[in-house]
């Protein structure tokens, strides 16, 4: 969800006014920015939603958190020209994942409203994403320098990995296995700082299913079908006195195709 934030002031100066175009410019910017680079681990564009008005005072950051709930938006980034008023513009929600990206141009700094913005976030103890360009701009300059660009990308990355994950499961089929410490899981871990629950499964549980019947038969044929295509068998190093029959291989790649649909039922539960 992309909020442009704007400083709210009118009267005879009318500094809202004069200011709307270019803050809606930079959220359709980075809107534009995130679709073209960043995709959801299926491969599909990441949904990227705007904020119906610029937020300039309490009232309009209110109607943008509806508007984010009502679309799942789970990621904010807050993007400005100027200088506003942090505590009222802010995204309050606790749970969203937070970047505030404050143009460094050579008028009313955004860069000034983001290290006031992100001091604000630290007291109220709700993480933010600090983004601003290393070089100052002009201030009708509408590209994104490439190290924005790169500060904006990376936030959306990691920002859609992290989401994508929360309230999900991490799925461990057997413990440490031949002594190795990595293999093991540390729940505090998954559920503290990805906030993710683990799932333990047996590897008997495998053994058990194949033995069952407890897979799907059109998939296992159309996943046999792939493998004799695709996956060419190479040379057996062994010793001729050790190496398998064909019986015997065909058995192996059967187990392992089962295997593979298997694992795939447990971790989509």
């Amino acid at each position: 969800g992309i909020r442009p934030v704007i400083d709210a002031r009118q009267g005879l100066l009318d500094v809202r006014g004069g200011l709307e175009e270019q803050t809606m410019s930079m959220a359709k910017a980075a809107k534009r920015l995130f679709e073209e680079h960043i995709r959801y681990t299926d491969g599909e564009t990441v949904e990227v939603v705007v904020a119906d008005t610029t937020i300039g005072r309490v009232a309009e950051a209110a109607a943008c958190a509806q508007k984010f709930r009502t679309a799942g938006v789970d990621i904010t980034l807050s993007v400005t020209p100027c200088w506003c008023y942090g505590s009222e513009t802010m995204d309050m929600d606790p749970m969203t994942i937070k970047g505030v990206w404050g143009l460094n141009a050579t008028e009313r700094p955004g860069a000034v409203y983001l290290a006031s913005v992100l001091a604000a976030h630290a007291r109220k103890g709700l993480p933010a994403f600090g983004i601003y360009g290393r070089h100052v701009q002009e201030a009708d300059d509408e590209e994104i320098p490439a190290d924005v660009q790169e500060k904006l990308l990376r936030f959306a990355r990691a920002a859609v990995a992290a989401a994508s994950m929360r309230g999900k499961s991490y799925l461990q089929i057997g413990a440490a296995c031949m002594g190795i410490s990595g293999s093991g899981i540390d729940p505090d871990f998954f559920e503290e700082y990805l906030g993710m629950r683990v799932e333990s499964v047996d590897e008997v549980e495998v053994l058990r299913r194949i033995e069952r019947g407890i897979y799907d038969e059109k998939e296992y044929e159309k996943a046999r079908a792939w493998v004799k295509e695709r996956c060419p068998e190479g040379w057996d190093k062994n010793p001729l006195e050790v190496q398998h029959d064909r019986e015997a291989k065909d058995y192996n790649w059967e187990f392992t195709i089962k295997c593979a649909l298997i694992i795939k039922d447990l971790m989509n539960g």
